[in-house]
C-alpha cells in the first residue's frame, strides 16, 4: 500500500496556492531518509504573486499604529504557545531533531523573541526635536522599510523564522519569506497561524529552491533582501542586491574559537563545551566547534572531551538522553565525513569520525586533535557534531589563532582571570564573546557578525533598527 504524501503550499495575499506550474520538490525527513512530503518549486510567476500583494499590503500596515502592530505580534506569539505540540511536530519532521529539546530550546524562545519585537514597535528612538539651526526645528522619522524578501536557513527553521519576520512587521514592513527546499513544513504551519491574524498580503511564504530564492532577491519590489544562510549564498544576495542598491541584512557562517586558558575548570569547561559543539548536530553558526587549549592542560582537556563525546548520544526524535537528531540531509552527511576523510596525517581523531547506522543522516560526536591552523577542517565551516582542539603558548598567539579566519560571528573565553577575560573580549574579533559559557542568547541582545560571517544585527532593538530607515524633516518657524 502506497501512503499519499502530504502537499505543502505556498501562502500568498491570505491564500494557499500550489506553484502556478505545478512543479514540486519531495520533502525528506532526515531521521529516516524517507520522503514525506512535496512543496511547491515556486518560479518567477510565484514570486511575482507574493511580491504584488506584499506591495498591496503595505501602505496600511505602514500606516498602522505600534499598538496595533503590538497587538498582532502577541497574537502571534499566544497562538503559537497555543499550538506549539504541532509546531513541534512539524520541526521534528522537518529535521529529526530530539522532540524534547524542540518543546524546550525552541518554542519558548520563539514566543520570548515574538513578545520582545512587540514591544520594541512601540519604543523606536531618535535624536531629540530641536532647533539645530535658527529659525528652523529638526525631527527625525523612523519609517519602515517596504517589502523585505527574506530566505531563512534549514538549521532552525521555525526560530529563524522569527528572526525574519518579527522584527520586520513590528516595524511596519510586509514579508515575502522562504524557508529551505528542505525544511519547509513548519514555516507552512507557521504561514496557517500566522494568516489568521495579519492582514491579507501582509506576510507571505514562497517555498521554492536556490533559484526561488535568487528571483526573490532579483525582484524590483523590495526594499530589502535579508538571508541567515552560506558565506557563497550570502555574496550572490549581496551581488545581486547590488544591481538596484537594495539593503541587505547577511548572517552567514561562522567558525567560533572556544579559547580555554589553564586555571579553567577543566570538568565543568568540557561538559559545557561538548553541548555547545554537538547540540543540534553541530548545525549552529555560533556553535563551539573549535577549540583552543593552553598547551599545559592540553592532553588531559582532550582526554575529558573525547570521554564527553563518546557519552553524547545521537538517535531519533523521541529516543531517550539524546542531545542531538541527524544532519539535516543527505548532502551536509557528505559534506561532514568528507572533511574528516581528508584530514591531514598530523590530525588524529580522538572520538567518533564516522557515521551512525544506515538509516537518516547521522553522524557520530567526533574530537579530533593535533591540527595545525591553516588546517583545512579550522579554516572552512564543517557544520556538523565535530569539534577540533588545537593547542596554544600563551594569551597572543591564542588571539593570533582564534582570529585568523575568515569568519567573525561568535567566541567565547574560558578564565578565571578577570582580567584576561576583558583582554580576549577587547581583542577577540568576533560578533559576540562569551566568557565561561557558550551559546545562550537573549531576546535583548544582539546577534550577528563581521568579515565573512556577514553583516546586520539579529535579535535586540539593533535588530530591529535594521528594518526602519531614517528621515530627516526640518520646518521653518518663520
Amino acid at each position: 500500500m502506497t501512503t499519499e504524501l502530504r502537499r505543502l503550499r505556498n501562502y500568498i495575499n491570505g491564500e494557499f496556492r500550489d506553484a502556478a506550474d505545478g512543479r514540486t520538490i519531495e520533502v525528506i525527513n532526515p531521521a529516516i531518509g524517507e520522503v514525506y512530503a512535496t512543496s511547491p518549486l515556486s518560479g518567477q510567476a510565484d514570486v511575482d504573486a507574493a511580491m504584488e500583494a506584499a506591495a498591496a499590503a503595505f501602505p496600511a500596515w505602514r500606516d498602522s499604529t505600534p499598538s496595533e502592530r503590538q497587538k498582532v505580534l502577541l497574537k502571534i506569539a499566544d497562538a503559537f504557545e497555543e499550538r506549539a505540540e504541532e509546531l513541534i511536530a512539524a520541526e521534528v519532521e522537518n529535521t529529526g531533531k530530539p522532540t524534547a529539546l524542540v518543546a524546550s530550546e525552541e518554542i519558548p524562545p520563539m514566543v520570548d523573541q515574538i513578545r520582545f519585537f512587540a514591544g520594541a514597535a512601540r519604543l523606536l528612538e531618535g535624536r531629540s526635536a530641536g532647533e539645530y539651526m535658527e529659525g528652523m526645528t529638526s525631527i527625525i522619522r523612523r519609517e519602515p522599510v517596504g517589502v523585505c524578501a527574506q530566505v531563512a536557513p534549514w538549521n532552525y527553521p521555525m526560530m529563524m523564522a522569527v528572526w525574519k519576520f518579527a522584527p520586520a512587521l513590528a516595524a511596519g514592513n510586509t514579508v515575502v519569506l522562504k524557508p529551505s527546499d528542505t525544511t519547509p513544513a513548519s514555516t507552512v504551519l507557521m504561514a496557517e497561524i500566522i494568516g489568521q491574524i495579519v492582514p491579507k498580503g501582509v506576510f507571505n511564504v514562497v517555498c521554492g529552491d536556490r533559484e526561488t530564492g535568487k528571483a526573490m532577491v532579483e525582484h524590483p519590489t523590495p526594499a530589502m533582501a535579508s538571508i541567515t544562510g552560506s558565506v557563497r549564498a550570502g555574496m550572490q544576495v549581496a551581488e545581486s542586491a547590488a544591481k538596484d542598491v537594495k539593503r541587505v541584512h547577511l548572517e552567514l557562517g561562522g567558525k567560533a574559537p572556544v579559547v580555554v586558558f589553564e586555571d579553567t575548570d577543566i570538568e565543568k569547561a568540557v561538559e559545557d563545551i561538548a553541548v555547545a559543539g554537538y547540540f543540534n548536530a553541530g548545525q549552529d553558526c555560533t556553535a563551539a566547534t573549535r577549540v583552543l587549549v593552553h598547551e599545559s592542560i592540553h592532553d588531559e582537556f582532550v582526554a575529558a572531551l573525547a570521554k564527553a563525546a563518546s557519552e553524547t548520544k545521537t538517535g531519533q526524535p523521541d529516543d531517550e538522553d539524546v542531545l542531538y537528531g541527524p544532519l539535516n540531509n543527505a548532502n551536509q552527511l557528505k559534506q561532514v565525513a568528507g572533511f574528516i576523510e581528508r584530514l591531514p596525517a598530523h590530525a588524529k581523531v580522538e572520538a567518533g569520525g564516522h557515521r551512525v547506522g544506515d538509516k537518516g543522516y547521522f553522524y557520530a560526536p567526533t574530537v579530533v586533535s593535533g591540527l595545525k591552523q591553516d588546517d583545512e577542517i579550522v579554516q572552512n565551516e564543517v557544520f556538523g557534531p565535530v569539534i577540533t582542539v588545537q593547542s596554544f603558548t600563551d594569551e597572543a598567539q591564542a588571539l593570533e589563532f582564534a582570529n585568523g579566519v575568515e569568519y567573525a560571528l561568535a567566541s567565547s573565553v574560558w578564565t578565571k582571570d578577570h582580567a584576561r577575560a576583558m583582554r580576549m573580549s577587547k581583542s577577540l574579533d568576533f560578533g559576540c564573546v562569551w566568557i565561561n559559557t557558550h551559546i545562550p542568547l537573549v531576546a535583548e541582545m544582539p546577534h550577528g557578525g563581521y568579515k565573512k560571517s556577514g553583516y546586520g544585527k539579529d535579535l535586540s532593538a539593533y535588530g530591529f533598527e535594521d528594518y526602519t530607515r531614517i528621515k530627516h524633516v526640518m520646518t521653518s518657524l518663520g
